[in-house]
Parts: C-alpha cells; structure tokens; sequence
C-alpha cells in the first residue's frame, strides 16, 4: 500500500474505517471505491473523499448506518449517490455511478483486501477505472488521476474488459489510445512489455 503522511489522508482514513465498521454492524453490504480502493490496491493515495459502493436496495439502510455513526446526511438532488458527513470528510455512498447500477457482478469482482488493520471489500481497478472514465465531460475532462492510478495499477488492469467498457465515449476512447501510446496499456490483442 503506499504511503501518505499528510494529515488530510489521515483523516479520509479514520473515517473510511469508522463508515466500514458501521455498515458492517449494520449488514449493510459495501465495496470501498473510488481513489481510496485505487490506493488500497497500491495505487496513489487520495486527498478527495470517501467512495462506498452499494445496491440500490441497501442505500437507505447505508446512510441510517452512517447517520448512527454520527454523520451529517445529505441527500443531493442527483439521484444516484447519498452523502454523509464526518466533520470536515465527505462519504460518498455511490449506488448508481457512471456506466450502471451497483450490482451483484461488481461484487463478485471485488477482492477482500485488509486495509488499516481493517479487512474490506474492494471494488475492482477496472470498476474504479471505468467509473471515473464514464464521469469525465467536457466541463471536466482532466485525466490526470485517471492516468497516475493506470501507471501505478496497470498490471492489475483487464485492459480488454475495461476497453471494452469505456471504448464507445469520448473520453473513455481517447484514454485508451493515450494509455496505449504512453505504453501503460498494451494495444487490443497485443501482449507486450510494457515500460516499468
């Protein structure tokens, strides 16, 4: 896992464990996602928020969980995430991102990872990949996350399943040709040495 001195890592950590241990006392079944599943995987540490995936049909029962944790609510008029809030942290409770619903083939990608002493189910690379791809527009076409996570992960990455995910957008397309030309990702079908 790499490493993050800074003090705001810190606390996406603390309450990363503290929303974990609620679902889990709750039953409430969840995948850690977004940038802290990147870094939990070894990719680069994170300083936005804290992603958890969920069903649709467990996202009310998620936030109760969180709210008994002692988090401010907040439900945004977007319709497909909750929010809570532990003092300055933000918890994203994702059950509709970008590219489809939460369902029962994203859990089954997951892996248990112990992360902090905690062990937690993680979303796939390809999962956290391709939902950060499919979020991209043109009033927020920036790469650069997307890009630091695929060089750190790239041996990690089913670079066909995520082609073919993201291949028929915009961005997802000129992030595959990028990844291909910057020699992260191998071209379709090809199996090469990528440069380390």
């Amino acid at each position: 896992m790499s490493a993050a001195p800074d003090d705001t890592f810190q606390d996406l950590i603390e309450t990363m464990k503290k929303a974990a241990a609620a679902f889990e006392r709750a039953g409430v079944p969840v995948l850690l996602g977004g940038g802290l599943a990147a870094w939990a995987r070894g990719g680069p540490p994170t300083d936005h928020d804290v992603d958890f995936l969920v069903r649709e049909t467990d996202a009310e029962s998620g936030l109760a969980a969180l709210v008994g944790a002692g988090m401010r609510p907040e439900r945004p008029p977007e319709g497909w995430l909750f929010k809570a809030r532990d003092g300055d942290v933000l918890v994203d409770l994702i059950f509709r991102p970008s590219g489809g619903a939460v369902d029962d083939a994203m859990f089954a990608r997951a892996t248990d990872l112990e992360v902090m002493a905690q062990t937690l189910a993680v979303a796939s690379i390809d999962d956290v990949l391709a939902a950060k791809l499919l979020a991209l527009s043109e009033q927020c076409p920036d790469f650069g996350a997307v890009l630091a996570i695929a060089r750190a992960l790239r041996e990690q990455i089913d670079w066909e399943h995520l082609r073919s995910r993201v291949d028929e957008t915009p961005f997802g397309a000129a992030f595959i040709v990028l990844v291909e030309r910057l020699r992260i990702a191998p071209e379709p079908g090809v199996r090469s040495e990528l440069v380390v």
